[in-house]
């Protein structure tokens, strides 16, 4: 295979050597014309070191930049994703404490309610003294009908007396 390649790359130096002179012709038509005889190989600049280097490095540092940037970016939407789910956390948090805070307050109202319909102590040690008070009138008067009950049983057996002893016909 080495062989056949060389054997071209000969054949299209001297093609090329044979294209580019003009032939030396007589006749006027012939002397305006070019003979073609195929296109001639357009010859590759060697890539020297440098210009290879600068190339690699350039394709070094975009494939080295695109990585780059693909982990950022991957980094950011996981950083991203952290984030959102703490601000879901947060306001599931803060709508607990938010109902915490609501029932606080209705309790508060309640306990606010009961203390201003409630007695405080000098209103029942108020009561309790007009309590002692009418217990007391209660108990004299109770005395005082006793007193007078029991006058009336010594005055009915005081009667009860005189006609068992006087006997009426």
């Amino acid at each position: 295979m080495a062989p056949s390649f060389l054997y071209c790359l000969k054949l299209s130096r001297t093609t090329a050597l044979y294209s580019q002179h003009r032939l030396l012709t007589t006749t006027r038509s012939l002397r305006n014309e070019t003979l073609s005889v195929g296109t001639p190989a357009v010859q590759k600049k060697p890539i020297g070191g440098f210009r290879g280097g600068i190339v690699g490095f350039l394709f070094g540092f975009s494939l080295a930049s695109s990585f780059a940037a693909y982990q950022l970016l991957d980094e950011y939407k996981q950083a991203s994703a952290a984030l959102q789910a703490s601000v879901e956390e947060l306001r599931r948090s803060t709508e607990q404490v938010t109902t915490q805070v609501r029932r606080i307050a209705a309790v508060e109202r309640d306990l606010k309610a009961l203390s201003d319909a409630s007695a405080s102590k000098d209103d029942t040690a108020r009561v309790r003294g007009e309590m002692k008070k009418l217990l007391d009138g209660l108990h004299v008067e109770f005395l005082d009908l006793r007193t007078y009950a029991w006058g009336i049983q010594k005055d009915v057996h005081a009667l009860a007396q005189k006609n068992s002893t006087s006997v009426r016909i």
